[in-house]
């Protein structure tokens, strides 16, 4: 590796750290600015005030919220995500169980969309101009433009309502076998595969065409070379970075935007977890659920930029 490429790397490093940090800030003032008060909502409306004054104390919100985000932050870094209000049980092990469901549907919908993305968005460039490439480019502007949560409701309607084919929703805990497996998460990756591939197409392409008109693809073209050989030799390589970069933005989508999908479909994944923290004004929950869905944006971002950079040739 050589210098050039290691201080970007380390200064993309760097940069992802101060982020998470500034993000970590942004979470704790948003948070501490949800309407009501937690005590009284957990307390109810009958409570009198010196019991509210005392659950207060007693979750240490009486105390100078600058204070209070030293002592969150500090517990972050050590592992620590304190303790529910609503349950009053560790956060780590409420977000536990439903964060292992968020990655399970994650990881399945990645299995489906990559591939789907990458051939969809290799062969629309290869063939520009076709009759493939316009009904590619159209289908694809048009998931863009629909919201996932019409894309979740015509799958209710269509596989469950009309074809009595797939469960309205999704037990993760009920799957015994394979055919399980893909009745519960059927119609989740079905409208979350949608929405991801979708955008990963479209950047697909506008990378590939940008890459298949550069000189050195014309010479290779005017050499004899073959069409595959073109694309897998020459183009491809070099489009690595933006793909990958786009696979990486429209990936992280899955990890915070799936909010939508898990409440339609009552998936038991942190999102919904995090929507009923909401709720509840369970201030640890629903900002160390925050916090997940930020890490995970930046892991991806960050080992994207890390992938592009190291795919650069004039770096290497």
């Amino acid at each position: 590796m050589t210098s050039s490429v290691f201080s970007l790397v380390a200064g993309r490093l760097t940069a992802t750290a101060v982020t998470l940090l500034i993000v970590s800030l942004a979470v704790f003032v948003a948070t501490s600015l949800l309407p009501g008060d937690t005590a009284t909502i957990l307390l109810g409306q009958a409570a009198t005030p010196d019991a509210v004054e005392g659950l207060r104390k007693a979750m240490h919100l009486d105390e100078p919220a600058a204070l209070r985000y030293v002592f969150w932050i500090a517990g972050l870094f050590h592992g620590d995500l304190g303790t529910s209000y609503a349950n009053n049980m560790p956060v780590a092990q409420l977000i536990g169980a439903r964060l292992v469901n968020s990655m399970k549907l994650a990881g399945v919908t990645t299995l489906f969309s990559v591939p789907l993305a990458l051939v969809l968005g290799i062969t629309a460039a290869i063939f520009r101009g076709t009759l493939y490439d316009r009904v590619v480019t159209f289908l694809t502007i048009g998931l863009i433009s629909v919201p996932e949560f019409v894309v979740a409701t015509t799958a209710v309607l269509i596989f469950s309502v009309y074809l009595h084919w797939l469960p309205a929703l999704a037990f993760a805990n009920e799957i015994h076998s394979v055919v399980q497996l893909l009745r519960v998460f059927a119609m989740p990756v079905i409208t979350l595969t949608f929405v991801v591939a979708a955008q990963m197409i479209r950047m697909t392409r506008a990378a590939m065409i940008e890459m298949l008109g550069t000189h050195y693809v014309e010479m290779a073209l005017l050499k004899g070379a073959s069409r595959s050989r073109i694309v897998l030799r020459h183009a491809l390589p070099n489009a690595l970075g933006p793909i990958v970069n786009a696979m990486a933005l429209s990936l992280s989508y899955l990890l915070g935007g799936v909010i939508i999908v898990e409440t339609i479909f009552n998936y038991p994944g942190i999102a919904k977890l995090m929507v009923d923290g909401v709720a509840t004004r369970d201030l640890p929950l629903v900002q160390s659920c925050a916090m997940i869905f930020c890490i995970g944006f930046l892991i991806l971002t960050t080992l994207a930029d890390i992938v592009a950079i190291l795919a650069n040739p004039r770096l290497r």
